[in-house]
């Protein structure tokens, strides 16, 4: 995708729908949120049977979460996506507030040992998920506003986005939630790139960046008890390697085709998660590296109708948020599939669309819904 050098320039008021929303990238969304709910049905029968005596207890879940999500995309997907830019600091600002309030006792909800819910009765609510797509609408607003001038400038677009940045992170590291403060980063980082930022300022907070990494692996045994199981899967097969053991052990049974649909074995409590980021694991386990890779193309099918709405998009806002969604689902999907099959350390972040997870996937889809309406307005042809 270019990267946007042209100033910000005002606009007279245009028809706003001049095409229909992207059908294709639409299609990708709902085969992924189908073979999301066949797995989620699959992969946790033995571990709902086990924690709820529902072996369909996930399923029935996450298919309110999908309706829900899906009510989402077909409102943001009617509403003009400028709106957004209007907002965007009042709903960036309610998602800073959600985050302080998951570190109140009583209110967040303490999960293994992290606070990273806000708990309502029986529901629960995750604000880093919020924060995600917050993210994305208030620093495109921010940057299309201000030109690509001061976002070259050290003194403006890099002390204030790096402030930005360190106080949406410090936050998540609070609850704490590592993998989901590296997405939030990745994602900023590409806005910050797409809006013309300099590459020796992009490569200086790069650096800063992996030596706060290594600083907080340091300060924490756990993380660093992961990084070692990375780099030595063997090391601890039954304390900090059991889950990647467990998810290349099933990876490895399914050969190319697969053990068939509903045949998975460490999906009976051998296997940590398995409708969560473990999803893919059982996806291996059932259905192959044939079923694994249909997976993959599809991401890639998402990237190349995302980059293209993002081209084409009419101005800079929609150009930044487009980029920022699509990079925000393709990245983390690339970071769940390559932490099960062993490739970087586990992080704990969901496969887009498919792990089990309510407040993921309804801002997934109320993201989709917006990235539809910018392909409306955009010259797709």
């Amino acid at each position: 995708m270019k990267k946007i050098h042209n100033k910000t320039r005002t606009t007279k008021k245009k028809q706003i729908d001049y095409g229909s929303i992207d059908s294709l990238l639409l299609g990708i969304v709902m085969i992924l949120i189908l073979i999301g709910l066949i797995m989620i049905a699959s992969a946790g029968i033995a571990y709902g049977e086990a924690r709820f005596d529902d072996p369909y207890h996930f399923l029935k879940r996450q298919m309110i979460y999908v309706v829900i999500g899906l009510g989402a995309l077909f409102i943001t997907q009617k509403i003009d996506y400028h709106f957004f830019r209007k907002w965007s600091f009042v709903i960036f600002m309610g998602a800073i507030v959600l985050l302080i309030l998951v570190l109140i006792p009583g209110i967040g909800g303490d999960v293994y040992g992290a606070s990273r819910w806000i708990k309502i009765g029986p529901l629960s609510f995750q604000p880093s998920e919020a924060v995600k797509l917050a993210l994305i609408l208030y620093f495109a607003a921010w940057f299309a506003s201000r030109g690509t001038k001061t976002v070259r400038k050290f003194s403006e677009g890099v002390v204030w986005f790096v402030g930005v940045l360190l106080l949406v992170g410090g936050l998540i590291m609070l609850q704490p939630d590592m993998g989901t403060m590296m997405m939030i980063t990745v994602i900023a980082l590409a806005i910050f790139f797409l809006a013309g930022a300099r590459m020796r300022h992009i490569t200086a907070i790069i650096a800063s960046g992996i030596v706060l990494l290594f600083i907080l692996i340091k300060s924490a045994p756990y993380r660093a008890e992961r990084l070692m199981t990375f780099l030595n899967p063997s090391l601890d097969p039954q304390g900090a390697g059991y889950q990647i053991n467990q998810a290349l052990l099933a990876i490895g049974s399914g050969g190319v085709f697969g053990l068939g649909l509903g045949f998975s074995r460490q999906k009976h409590l051998y296997l940590p998660e398995p409708v969560g980021d473990s999803i893919y694991a059982v996806i291996g386990e059932e259905i192959g590296l044939f079923g694994g890779l249909i997976i993959i193309f599809l991401f890639m099918g998402f990237l190349l109708r995302g980059l293209k709405i993002a081209n084409n998009a009419p101005d800079v806002f929609g150009r930044l948020v487009a980029g920022g969604i699509v990079v925000w689902i393709v990245f983390q999907s690339l970071f769940n599939i390559a932490a099960i099959t062993g490739l970087v350390p586990l992080t704990g972040i969901p496969l887009p669309f498919i792990s089990y997870g309510g407040t993921s996937i309804v801002f997934m889809l109320m993201a989709i819904g917006i990235l539809l309406n910018i392909s409306k307005q955009s010259d797709l042809k």
